[in-house]
């Protein structure tokens, strides 16, 4: 299936000179862009259907995150815009669902808040260090917050309970190992950050 998409994209006619920004990977990025108008449903239509429906949506959106990086690994069509929009992407439909769901009451703003403030606080901490030359590794706290933060999103949307499950309940308890693994996470990045440019070298 992966393989005839590539093919079926290969045949599209875009030039040469444009294939690093209009490739397939790069494409399901800006799909997954695409999914977070849909996301604005929950404000219009809270109910049970229409949650569910939406957070299939994300669920969707969210697992294209690790098709379009094995296609761009697999392929060796890694670009420089693909490394700026995949990143851009899990943050944006992520964070958009949490700041949907603060007026319905299903997340408390102020975890949004500490969620995205410390976004902030990393991207600028790795584009000083990257602009000094230095390159700060991503942590693995990171990418399990991350995780928690779509699995928490995912239930939080659905709401509901979902064969005899509370998923608001379920999605709470996630959301907070989520706002930990942030919160440490986030510090994690400053001890790197202070040991590579403040602390003496040898």
């Amino acid at each position: 299936m992966i393989d005839f998409l590539k093919r079926s994209f290969d045949r599209l006619p875009i030039p040469e000179e444009k294939r690093d920004v209009f490739n397939l990977p790069n494409t399901i990025s800006m799909i997954r862009i695409g999914v977070i108008p849909v996301l604005f449903g929950l404000l219009f239509s809270p109910g049970s259907k229409m949650s569910l429906v939406i957070a299939i949506l994300f669920i969707a959106a969210a697992l294209t995150d690790l098709l379009d990086g094995y296609i761009a690994r697999k392929y060796q069509i890694v670009t420089t815009m693909g490394k700026f929009l995949d990143p851009i992407a899990d943050k944006l439909i992520v964070n958009t669902g949490m700041i949907l769901m603060i007026p319905i009451g299903r997340i408390p703003a102020w975890i949004v808040a500490i969620i995205i403030i410390r976004d902030f606080a990393v991207d600028g901490i790795r584009n000083i260090a990257s602009s000094d030359g230095m390159i700060i590794q991503a942590s693995p706290l990171g990418k399990r917050k991350t995780l928690c933060q779509i699995f928490a999103v995912s239930a939080l949307m659905i709401h509901y309970p979902l064969f005899g499950v509370d998923a608001h309940a379920v999605g709470m308890i996630i959301l907070y190992i989520a706002l930990i693994l942030t919160v440490t996470s986030g510090i994690d990045y400053f001890l790197k950050f202070y040991r590579t440019s403040i602390l003496p070298k040898g």
